[in-house]
C-alpha cells in the first residue's frame, strides 16, 4: 500500500480560501498571514499531492484561480476540512448549531425561502440557516469558489460544469397593472395593448427581463420602457404607486401581491416560464441537514 501523504489542516485551509477569495492577497488576509505564508503552504500541498492546484502566472486574473486539477480537488478538500472540525469538536463540551449557508436570488428569498426557513426551524432549532442574496450569474460563481456555501437556489443562468441542476418549480409571468387602469378590464390581456402602456420592467442583463423582451419581439413588438429596476418587490411597489404596469413572474400561492393594491391579469400570449431550482457542486454529497432543508423548499412542502 502507498504511503499516504502527509496533507496539514493549514494547507488544505489555504486552497480553499484561496478557492474562497480569488487570490493570494485575499487568501492571506482572511487567514491574518502573509502572502508568502500562503504561497508557500500551497507549494507543499501541490508537493504532497503531485499536481498543480492554481494558476501561477501573473497577469489578467480569471474569475477562478483553480487549474482543472484544482477544481476537482476542491469538493474533497471540502470533506477533508470537515472531517477535521469533526474531530476537533467531538469531545467538546458545547458544539456550535451546525449551519448551512445558501445563496439565493432576492425574489426566492422573499417568497419562498424565508417561509421554508420558518418551517424547517420549527422542526430543527438545531441548525441555524444563512441566507445570501446574489444575481443567478454570483451564485454560480460563489458555489465554484466559495465551500462555505452549501448550495444555491436560483434560475438557472449557464451553470458551468462544475455544477449540477435540480429542477424544483417553474416561475410563471402575469401582467400587474393598477387597480383602476384600463388593462385591468380584460382577464387576459393581449401583448399589443401592454406594450402601448408605460412599462416597468427589470434592470437589463437580467433572465427575467430577456424572458419579457423575447415575448414582445416574437410578437413582433416594441414596448414603451418607461422605467427599469431590480427586483419584483420594487416594481410591485412602483405599479402600485401607478407609475406604470408591469410583467412580473408570480407564485401560486399570491404572495407576491397579496396585500398590494394592484390587479393580477393573464396575458394572452404567455411568456415563457422561469425554471427555479437548486445548484450544488457536482459530485459533493450535502450534510443530511442540507438535504434535510432542501425537502422544505419544494411546492408539495407548502401545503
Amino acid at each position: 500500500m502507498a504511503p499516504l501523504p502527509t496533507l496539514s489542516t493549514d494547507q488544505v485551509s489555504a486552497f480553499l480560501e484561496l478557492s474562497r477569495r480569488g487570490t493570494l492577497r485575499q487568501a492571506a488576509r482572511s487567514l491574518h498571514i502573509t502572502e508568502q505564508g500562503v504561497r508557500n503552504r500551497l507549494i507543499a500541498l501541490e508537493r504532497q499531492i503531485g499536481v498543480e492546484l492554481y494558476h501561477k502566472k501573473r497577469g489578467r486574473r480569471s474569475t477562478n484561480p483553480l487549474t482543472t486539477e484544482g477544481r476537482r480537488f476542491l469538493p474533497r478538500a471540502m470533506k477533508y476540512m470537515e472531517a477535521a472540525r469533526g474531530l476537533a469538536d467531538l469531545f467538546s463540551q458545547r458544539s456550535a448549531p451546525e449551519e448551512i449557508h445558501v445563496a439565493a436570488s432576492q425574489y426566492l428569498i422573499l417568497y419562498v425561502l424565508i417561509d421554508a426557513v420558518r418551517r424547517f426551524h420549527a422542526e430543527r432549532p438545531d441548525v441555524r440557516v444563512r441566507l445570501s442574496s446574489h444575481t443567478e450569474q454570483e451564485i454560480e460563481e460563489l458555489l465554484v469558489r466559495d465551500a462555505d456555501f452549501a448550495f444555491g437556489v436560483a434560475a438557472p443562468y449557464e451553470p458551468p460544469s462544475e455544477l449540477e441542476y435540480h429542477d424544483l418549480f417553474p416561475l410563471q409571468w402575469s401582467l400587474i397593472v393598477p387597480p383602476r387602469h384600463r388593462l385591468s378590464r380584460s382577464k387576459q390581456v393581449p401583448l399589443r395593448e401592454v406594450a402601448e402602456a408605460p412599462l416597468i420592467l427589470f434592470e437589463r442583463g437580467s433572465t427575467g427581463r430577456s424572458h419579457v423582451m423575447n415575448a414582445f419581439h416574437s410578437a413582433g413588438l416594441t414596448p414603451r420602457i418607461e422605467m427599469e429596476t431590480t427586483n419584483t418587490e420594487i416594481i410591485v411597489r412602483m405599479v402600485e404607486a401607478g407609475l406604470g404596469v408591469s410583467i412580473v413572474p408570480l407564485l401560486p400561492s399570491g404572495t407576491v401581491t397579496k396585500g398590494r393594491k394592484v390587479a393580477v391579469r393573464e396575458l394572452s400570449k404567455p411568456v415563457r416560464p422561469i425554471q427555479s431550482g437548486i445548484l450544488k457542486r457536482k459530485g459533493e454529497s450535502l450534510s443530511s441537514a442540507s438535504t434535510e432543508f432542501m425537502k422544505f423548499l419544494h411546492p408539495d412542502s407548502r401545503k
